[in-house]
């Protein structure tokens, strides 16, 4: 789709980062002013970052405040390179889609559209076969072909909640400190990358990778720093960032960040553990991590932000009762380039399949693929004028890429369609993946 009349797509650079905060501001509203957000750096390399500019200002449009002299910022779209993002038994190339805004005067016009046929295009000349997104709306990013990919959950759990044993865990130490770039980047850094290749020491036949899907790494030296960025009006007035890391033998073996927040009530302190992230390397540091975060003074509860469906504390509360529990989309994805995307990833156990796919928005995507694996090896991929066993939109091969979705479940929703009898049982336990996909951070 082309852009409307009057408006044209520009590269951004150091120079627009003022009018991209400014931007920002009125597609996604904040309580930090423009020149706090001005201090912060961008994660985003500024060869990734793309505008549409207006060189005739719009006279029924709002402007933004301190417009450009001789153009008008009115859309942007950028895009994290994800170099080591986790598909189901391997890494590869992603384009992580984000920055994505249009000021509301700018609205209904197609704009959305074009910048996403922008983006698409982008990744196919930069030979990523993936991008992935989260999403601010979940009902914008279906139209364009991608797929809800992964889920998590928002837990609230009671301080003093039971754990059940993990052999190990009475070995771990903890030390509990503030958190900085200068003495933490490089060990969260580290425990992040490894604890998504292989989530708590999961292993899986003959030396293939068991990873966790849809986890992505924080792949550039500013996307690092960001992260552990700690201005004070980002704090919604609780403390200052703090980590708790577990140790055993002396070697770091997994972490929490959290902020604490603290109520004072009749009845006493009634304060939250605000829990940003939470890594560990195996089912002993988890439980050490937990039992440290569910016994801190002055709280009464601790509430996760992004936790896995599968997260070890899902089993090993005692009570799984006690906790108040909340799912949310996590990652969707778009395959770009289909054959490639589907040969870069494993599966779970051997399939010999031919599966239809329709991408209305990307036609050169449309076709039969017979897909040919062995249970963790590297599969093979091509097209074929082969009779179809199975038939679906490319939002719904989306949507099982990561493994999390069943393509059974979509065939529930009339969403797949079988064609040879038996093949959507073999697809589908295929197309799975042990570990549940998740992201541990919105990007």
């Amino acid at each position: 789709m082309t852009l409307p009349d009057g408006y044209r797509l520009r590269p951004l650079s150091a120079d627009d980062k003022r009018a991209v905060i400014q931007l920002d501001l009125w597609a996604f509203p904040s309580g930090v002013d423009l020149e706090t957000q001005e201090k912060l750096p961008l994660e985003l390399p500024w060869d990734r970052f793309v505008g549409v500019v207006r060189d005739e200002p719009d006279e029924s449009a709002v402007p933004l405040d301190g417009a450009l002299p001789t153009t008008e910022l009115v859309a942007m779209h950028g895009s994290y390179p994800f170099e080591h993002f986790n598909v189901p038994g391997a890494e590869t190339r992603v384009s992580g889609l984000t920055w994505v805004g249009v000021h509301p005067a700018h609205r209904r016009r197609g704009i959305l559209s074009a910048m996403i046929d922008h983006h698409l295009a982008q990744c196919r000349e930069r030979g990523e076969a993936i991008s992935a997104l989260f999403a601010a709306e979940a009902a914008i990013y279906g139209r364009f072909g991608y797929g809800l990919a992964a889920h998590d959950v928002r837990l609230t759990i009671p301080r003093g909640a039971k754990l059940r044993p993990v052999t190990g865990s009475t070995e771990h130490s903890a030390r509990l400190e503030e958190l900085t770039a200068e003495n933490h980047l490089e060990l969260v850094d580290s425990l992040h990358r490894e604890a998504g290749r292989r989530p708590l020491g999961v292993g899986a036949p003959h030396g293939a990778l068991l990873n966790r899907p849809g986890w992505a790494t924080r792949d550039t030296p500013e996307m690092r720093r960001r992260h552990l960025e700690d201005l004070p009006p980002f704090r919604g007035g609780k403390e200052t960032r703090r980590i708790v890391v577990v140790e055993r033998n002396g070697e770091a073996r997994g972490y929490a960040t959290f902020r604490r927040e603290v109520r004072w009530e009749d009845e006493g302190p009634r304060g939250t553990v605000h829990l940003s992230e939470i890594v560990a390397l195996d089912a002993a540091a988890a439980h050490a991590l937990w039992s440290v975060l569910l016994d801190l003074d002055l709280t009464s509860e601790v509430a996760t932000f992004v936790v896995a469906p599968d997260d070890a504390i899902l089993s090993l509360l005692v009570d799984p009762r006690a906790a108040r529990t909340k799912g949310a989309d996590n990652v969707w994805v778009r395959l770009v380039d289909v054959p490639s995307a589907l040969a870069q990833r494993r599966y779970a156990a051997d399939v010999d399949v031919v599966v239809r796919v329709e991408d209305a928005r990307l036609p050169e995507n449309t076709g039969s693929y017979r897909v040919r694996a062995q249970a963790f090896a590297a599969p093979s991929v091509e097209r074929t004028d082969d009779a179809a066993d199975l038939s679906l939109d490319v939002r719904e091969l989306a949507a099982a890429y990561l493994g999390g979705t069943t393509l059974a479940s979509l065939a529930l929703a009339g969403l797949v369609t079988e064609h040879t009898t038996g093949s959507l049982a073999t697809a589908s336990a295929a197309f799975a993946w042990p570990v549940q996909p998740v992201s541990s951070f919105i990007f």
